[in-house]
C-alpha cells in the first residue's frame, strides 16, 4: 500500500468521455451517490482501490478495478441501495453478512461505510476469501469482517448464521429466487436481505413472489437507478420475513440453483 493514498486518486490516462468525473473518489461521485464519506473513509477507499489492484495482479480476482469501473461498478454500486442507512443510521451495530463476496463487494465497501456494522463475507473459493481477508487486514477491518469459505447452503444451517443478521447482501450471485432462498433464512427477526439485480420486469417478479411464499418472506422495497455515466440501470430488492424461515430451507448444496424455489 502506498505510504500516502492520496496519490492513487488522479484518473488513468485512457479515462476519457462522460465516465471521466467519476474516475476517482470525486465530488461528482459523491453528489451522485447522495452520501459522502469522511475524510477517514475517503482513504480507505482509495486504499481498497490500491489492495484490490495488488491482489488482482496475482489472483484475477475482477476486472473492475480502475477509474470509473472501480468507483462506479465497484463502490457506487455496493453503496446506493443503503441510502436510507447511510443517510439515517450511519452508526448503528448492525450484523451483516453478504454472500458471494467474491472479491470483496460489497462487503468491504458496506463495512468502510458503516463503521460499526460487523460483516461477515462468504465465498466458496479459498482463494478469493483469503485475498478478501488480507484486504480486510491491511485496511484495518479485520476485528469487524469475518471471512466464510464454504457454500452458503451450509453457512444457511448454521447455528451461528441462521437467524442472525440484520442486513443480508447478494450481488450478482444467481437468479433472485436462488438468491433468495440463500438470504431469507439469515434473516434475525426484522431483518432485511437485499437483493441487487439489473433489469427487473413484471415476470422477475412473479417467480420471485412464487418462491417468497415458501420462505414465509416478501419485498418489502423495491427501488431503481441509473448509474452514473451511462453505466445502466440497477434494481434493488428489499425482503423481509412475514413468519420464521421454514427449517428445509436452504435446501442440500446446489439444490437451490439447479432447482429454485416455485419454478
Amino acid at each position: 500500500m502506498p505510504a500516502d493514498p492520496e496519490s492513487s486518486t488522479a484518473a488513468p490516462a485512457e479515462e476519457a468521455g462522460p465516465g471521466a468525473a467519476f474516475a476517482g473518489p470525486t465530488p461528482e461521485l459523491w453528489q451522485a451517490l447522495g452520501w459522502a464519506p469522511d475524510d477517514s473513509q475517503r482513504v480507505q477507499f482509495i486504499a481498497l482501490q490500491q489492495q484490490l489492484r495488488e491482489w488482482n495482479g496475482r489472483l484475477n480476482l475482477t476486472r473492475l478495478v480502475e477509474g470509473a469501473d472501480f468507483w462506479i461498478a465497484q463502490v457506487f454500486d455496493s453503496l446506493w441501495p443503503l441510502l436510507p442507512l447511510l443517510n439515517e443510521r450511519p452508526t448503528a451495530p448492525l450484523r451483516c453478512i453478504d454472500v458471494g463476496t467474491g472479491g470483496g463487494f460489497p462487503g468491504l465497501a458496506v463495512a468502510i461505510a458503516l463503521p460499526n456494522a460487523r460483516l461477515t463475507l462468504v465465498d466458496s473459493v479459498g482463494r478469493k476469501t483469503q485475498a478478501v481477508q488480507a484486504m480486510a487486514e491491511a485496511l484495518g477491518l479485520a476485528e469487524r469482517v469475518e471471512l466464510r469459505c464454504e457454500r452458503v447452503e451450509r453457512t444457511g444451517r448454521q447455528k451461528r448464521c441462521r437467524g442472525q443478521f440484520d442486513l443480508a447482501l447478494a450481488r450478482a450471485v444467481a437468479a433472485a429466487p436462488v438468491v433468495a432462498e440463500y438470504l431469507v433464512p439469515l434473516l434475525a427477526s426484522g431483518g432485511e436481505a437485499l437483493l441487487y439485480r439489473g433489469q427487473w420486469s413484471a415476470g422477475d417478479q412473479t417467480e420471485l413472489d412464487r418462491a417468497l411464499a415458501l420462505l414465509k418472506a416478501r419485498v418489502s422495497r423495491r427501488e431503481q437507478h441509473e448509474l452514473p455515466a451511462g453505466r445502466g440501470l440497477r434494481t434493488a430488492l428489499a425482503l423481509q420475513a412475514t413468519a420464521p424461515c421454514p427449517g428445509q430451507y436452504p435446501r442440500a448444496v446446489g439444490v437451490p440453483a439447479k432447482v429454485p424455489l416455485g419454478a
